[in-house]
């Protein structure tokens, strides 16, 4: 169900069950969880969470959604781990996505979608009080006016809706997905390291009402005196690409 791999820097995780439009089970929540917290301590510098099939994710499975303990919801455990993830994260969406599928896709820094996808939360068509930590990230991100229409109305949002709302960054046709994410990786790859991560961080907690001014002006006087510093300004003097080493 879940292929993770990491490479040249570049980690990816694939949803892969497409005869169930991805949905996710507790043991597929529990091993993305498992493959960010492994990668957490190796060198990694973005990120890419797709899938397989006509749709990205349809959300938790309704067999899970059915039975067991929810008050510690492995969703919302899951969602915080990808949105707290060190690196830059992208949700290259390879087709609809559904329920608790859209807040995974929100819980990443970009989301590329395309042409012909459609989005919907259907909580209160099924009963359900959506998580209130979900609710926040939806209010957040898109803004409480669109979290009501979301969750109060169940609205289905078409491809140039979800532009229009700020869900998708970049809309393309299918078959330019992977050359726009690959794009959008390469230049994350190929920044300083502290510099992305650090402001990653940065707007995370100013989005959020949490900022940490001690820590940010921390992370700003490391850039400042990191070797990846004088080799940007090096290899601008030079007219070359900079070769940046986290450090």
């Amino acid at each position: 169900m879940i292929e993770a791999t990491l490479e040249n820097d570049i980690g990816r995780i694939t949803l892969n069950n497409p005869d169930v439009h991805n949905s996710l089970t507790r043991e597929a929540m529990d091993s993305i969880r498992a493959t960010l917290n492994e990668w957490s301590n190796s060198g990694i510098r973005v990120l890419v969470l797709t899938g397989t099939g006509k749709s990205f994710c349809s959300g938790v499975s309704l067999g899970d959604v059915g039975t067991g303990d929810w008050s510690n919801n492995p969703l919302t455990a899951l969602c915080d781990a990808l949105e707290n993830f060190h690196t830059p994260t992208i949700c290259a969406l390879n087709g609809g996505v559904y329920g608790g599928g859209v807040e995974l896709a929100l819980s990443c820094d970009f989301r590329i979608g395309v042409e012909g996808m459609k989005m919907f939360v259907p909580a209160i068509k099924i009963g359900v009080h959506y998580e209130p930590a979900g609710i926040g990230r939806y209010v957040q991100k898109l803004g409480s006016q669109a979290a009501r229409r979301v969750f109060l109305l169940a609205e289905t949002f078409t491809d140039r809706a979800l532009l229009d709302i700020g869900f998708l960054d970049y809309l393309v046709i299918a078959d330019e997905l992977s050359e726009r994410v690959d794009a959008i990786a390469s230049t994350i790859n190929g920044a300083a390291p502290l510099a992305v991560q650090g402001m990653k961080r940065t707007i995370l907690e100013i989005s959020r009402g949490t900022l940490d001014t001690a820590a940010a002006t921390q992370r700003t006087a490391k850039c400042f005196a990191s070797d990846d510093h004088r080799e940007g300004l090096a290899a601008l003097s030079e007219k070359r690409s900079p070769a940046f080493k986290g450090r």
